[in-house]
């Protein structure tokens, strides 16, 4: 076995990668052909041997069908209770998550992967489901029908004529830990299926009919097993990589063929095919672009590009390469991807070089002893392929202009110049030639191939003309020099080929590099684009860097056609209106495929249109012009623009669902908030507005008898009073709401003692009080506060009324206050403490929002604002709020509301202490000993 030192950086993401899957729960799943194969029954007897051997099993949900054989294995396992859910009226029965995340068993059973969720359950899938268990840590045993699988469900669908709607994505079943195989010949299941092992009797013999024909289940029956091959031959390259194994290992056919720009290329493709077909084997098309080929003639690589267009519609994987060595490249990635095969054109070397050289395929056979090489010969050729209507622009730039060649007879003129005047200071000659051997490699690596050749030669004559005697002359009168001059030629000429193929590979390898970078680019923008049109922009700007072309995108409207989207980036980038064909675009959107210039389908068009196709659906139509059409036809240039349009749909579907997401979150708001205000109309005014409608009128009535007492009409009176002050806090309190929120307040700062707000508070509150003793336990020597006194008044009103509202009448209620250092400076906390039932800790969150009651259904008035309001006061003085249960070592218990007030200013006259103006009363401060 070849092996070969690991890459660190391989090594580092593969640590990683398992450290995210040990804490990751495993996932086994039980995959079969079809339904009744035996899955559940596999599954069960998995988990009692699990049990058997000490883990912890716990049954999620098993759908048993009513075999009996699959009942007797539940037995002595625990089961989880099923969720109840409410939908359109039937209580249905689902998978409950949440008991499954809060048992937490080492082992669940999930059967059924591809089922879908009653509505009002979590996810929508049972596989996300169990993608959440995962997450959590939690093993998984779960079954799985081949129908299922999202890239077989229309394959599945051809084969039996009846579609499967529930599907899971491949990635769920190319991720799972392990996959069982459960398999049954089509006799035993039919079998099975007779004697009412799957249905029941009246569901078999219609099943028999349709779905369950023998030839179908054949025919899944082969889906399920090369399935489960395709993982198993992932797995075994994995393996392979991780662990640098170069040796081909033959647990599969999987073959190469070797495209190139020879005249058998389109034969050897097709000769690729039929022998793939024959072994029914993956097949890839590599073309391996050396330095030398980058020199092709325009018939040539129209040939080659040709092949690899064959080739990707006989359904071969086309991939191109870039390598000094094209046999090397070739079976080095051969290797790669534990390939077997390789179909190579029979290449012989013309000239004089064949008796120095082996070409290409003699090169494959001799180093590829462990793959077999099919050697398709020359003889074989297709019809004249029609050449391509340009060279690619990257061979275009790196031929070197006419200019080159001048520079080049400019440096050996420099040279020789630099030359004489050394030679007549009795510099060596052999010291000569290495200043034209130096020239020669700037020659090539500045100017090119072409220049450095010419330099090479010119560099011999010239040191042969101005140095070698006799001087002024071609004629040498030493024999030797001639030596000289052929080592000095040859090794000037292998100077120039090294260094411009390195400059080449550079360029090229420049260019990919670029292109990523553009790519990357590309989709760091897309990903912080939040509108569509930020989207079409960067879209097209970045298309045009990149492939030097116009581009429109066109969206669709709310009838599905496609139109151009209103903006105004720059014209360069943006291809005309006028020149797009509305009609070619509409098609393309609708069947999902390309089409225009490079195509098959109306290839007579100016512009190519692709459709860009998100996960979900077709997002719109990317119409493209470019002044170099042709360079469209290299696969790798094909490839990168359609990867662009997969992300110019990605961020489109994105943008549109996160468009969706805002629509939706601001109308349950707007519904939750009109609701909610309603409700405050209908109830909170309504009822208060009745009571006064009718006392009036009864004052009225009384008034016109004269027969109501003094006594009844203070009463009456006192009531209408109680009647429209409550009617005018709800309205108070709308009306604070909104000026607060609107950041239209202003804080009326000034200097005031905790006191004197504390005693305002208390005296505006004292009817609502009555009947409870109030404790004010404040530490001495608070610091003097900067804040507005009737916010601050409204607030301690506030919590004392909600105090008041949700504690039994005649408990005890307590203000308290201390002075507190914190890492941001000092403060003050202040707190009211009741004798309340507390306030549970799922709410607590949640009840300083607007509309927000501590219990929905209470007798208690109020809209459930008072406590928004105190957050907002709260927050416009810097400080914090909250609440919190009582601790259980205190005298009663109950509910604890907490706010804090900086304190780090001092006060100007504070050594004076002078009383100021009373807060909300228009009294002087009281002392702290007067605290009532």
């Amino acid at each position: 076995m070849t092996m070969t030192r690991p890459d660190p950086d391989d090594l580092l993401d593969k640590l990683q990668r398992e450290e995210q899957e040990r804490r990751r729960g495993r996932l086994k799943l039980f995959f079969g052909a079809s339904a009744g194969v035996g899955k559940t029954y596999a599954m069960l007897q998995a988990a009692r041997r699990a049990q058997a051997d000490g883990r912890d099993v716990v049954v999620g949900v098993v759908e048993t069908h009513g075999r009996q054989e699959t009942l007797a294995l539940l037995d002595g396992l625990e089961t989880l209770p099923l969720a109840r859910i409410d939908y359109r009226g039937k209580v249905l029965t689902e998978f409950d998550l949440d008991a499954a995340l809060a048992r937490k068993p080492q082992l669940l059973l999930v059967d059924e992967l591809a089922h879908t969720n009653v509505k009002g359950a979590r996810h929508t899938k049972r596989w996300q489901d169990v993608q959440e268990l995962l997450d959590a840590g939690i093993d998984v045993y779960t079954t799985v029908n081949v129908q299922h699988l999202e890239s077989m469900n229309d394959v599945v669908g051809r084969i039996t004529g009846i579609r499967v709607w529930e599907t899971v994505p491949d990635r769920v079943f190319d991720r799972a830990d392990e996959v069982t195989l459960v398999d049954l010949p089509p006799e035993e299941l039919l079998d099975r299926l007779r004697n009412g092992k799957v249905y029941m009797p009246t569901q078999a013999e219609s099943a028999v009919r349709n779905f369950f024909r023998k030839g179908n289940l054949i025919a899944l029956r082969e889906l399920a097993l090369r399935r489960t091959a395709d993982r198993v031959d992932g797995q075994m390259r994995e393996y392979r990589a991780d662990r640098s194994i170069e040796r081909i290992w033959r647990a599969r056919e999987r073959l190469i063929a070797c495209v190139g720009p020879g005249p058998q290329s389109a034969a050897l493709v097709r000769t690729a095919a039929r022998l793939a077909a024959a072994l029914k084997s993956d097949w890839l098309a590599v073309y391996v672009e050396t330095p030398a080929l980058e020199r092709l003639s325009d018939d040539a690589r129209a040939r080659t590009l040709d092949a690899l267009k064959l080739a990707s519609e006989l359904g071969a994987e086309t991939v191109t390469l870039a390598g000094a060595d094209a046999a090397t490249t070739l079976i080095d990635y051969a290797r790669m991807r534990n390939v077997s095969k390789l179909v190579a054109g029979v290449s012989s070397t013309q000239g004089w070089r064949r008796y120095f050289t082996r070409s290409v395929s003699e090169r494959i056979v001799r180093q590829a002893a462990d793959i077999d090489v099919t050697l398709v010969p020359a003889g074989i050729r297709e019809g004249q392929p029609q050449p391509s209507r340009s060279f690619a622009a990257l061979q275009k730039d790196m031929r070197s202009p006419p200019r080159a060649y001048g520079f080049a007879l400019a440096i050996g003129a420099g040279i020789s110049l630099v030359a004489s005047v050394l030679a007549s200071h009795q510099f060596a000659l052999t010291n000569l030639v290495m200043l034209y051997l130096l020239g020669v490699i700037f020659a090539a690596v500045r100017l090119g191939r072409g220049p450095g050749v010419l330099l090479s030669f010119v560099s011999v004559a010239a040191f042969d003309y101005f140095f070698v005697a006799p001087v002024m002359s071609f004629t040498v009168s030493d024999t030797q020099y001639l030596l000289t001059f052929a080592v000095m030629l040859l090794t000037s000429l292998t100077i120039s080929h090294l260094t411009s193929s390195l400059r080449r590979e550079a360029r090229v390898a420049s260019l990919r590099e670029r292109r990523t970078g553009a790519m990357y680019a590309m989709t760091r923008e897309l990903a912080a684009a939040l509108m569509t049109e930020q989207i079409i922009e960067i879209a097209m700007r970045h298309i045009a860097d990149v492939f030097h072309a116009k581009t429109l995108i066109l969206l669709p409207d709310s009838a599905e056609k496609v139109q151009q989207k209103v903006i105004d980036p720059d014209k360069d980038v943006m291809l005309d209106a006028s020149s797009v064909d509305l009609a070619v675009a509409q098609w393309v959107y609708d069947q999902q495929k390309p089409a225009g210039s490079g195509t098959d389908t109306l290839p007579a068009a100016d512009a190519l249109y692709l459709p860009l196709r998100a996960p979900l659906r077709t997002r719109g139509v990317l119409a493209f012009v470019s002044e170099r059409m042709s360079d469209l036809d290299i696969p790798e240039q094909r490839r990168m623009l359609e990867t662009f349009a997969a992300q110019i749909a990605l961020a489109l579907e994105r943008v549109h669902y996160v468009e969706i997401a805002r629509d939706a979150l601001v109308s349950m708001e707007s519904e939750r908030l009109r609701n909610s205000l309603l409700s405050a109309v209908s109830h909170d005014l309504r009822t208060p507005l009745t009571s006064i409608v009718g006392f009036a009128s009864v004052l009225e009535e009384q008034g016109r008898t004269g027969g109501m007492q003094a006594q009844n009409a203070q009463e009456i009176v006192q009531s209408i009073h109680e009647e429209a002050l409550r009617m005018s806090s709800v309205v108070t309190n709308l009306l604070d709401m909104a000026r607060l929120q609107s950041g239209t307040v202003r804080l009326n700062r000034q200097w005031f003692m905790l006191e004197e707000i504390i005693g305002a508070a208390l005296a505006t509150m004292r009817r609502t009080l009555e009947g409870r003793r109030i404790r004010v336990s404040i530490e001495p020597e608070l610091p003097w506060l900067q804040l507005d006194a009737v916010l601050m008044d409204r607030l301690l009103v506030n919590l004392l009324e909600n105090a008041a509202k949700y504690t039994p009448h005649g408990t005890d209620i307590e203000i308290g206050a201390r002075a507190e250092q914190t890492a941001d400076g000092r403060q003050v906390r202040v707190w009211v403490d009741d004798q309340g039932p507390g306030v549970p800790m799922e709410t607590q969150a949640q009840l300083f929002e607007k509309f927000t009651r501590g219990e929905k259904e209470s007798p208690q008035t109020g809209v459930g604002l008072g406590l928004a309001i105190c957050r907002a006061i709260v927050g416009a003085h810097g400080g914090e709020i909250g609440v919190e249960n009582r601790e259980a070592g205190e005298q009663v218990g109950g509910a604890r509301f907490w706010f804090t007030l900086p304190a780090n200013a001092t006060p100007p006259d504070v050594a004076e202490e002078q009383p100021l103006t009373g807060a909300a009363t228009g009294q002087q401060a009281m002392p702290r000993s007067q605290v009532p």
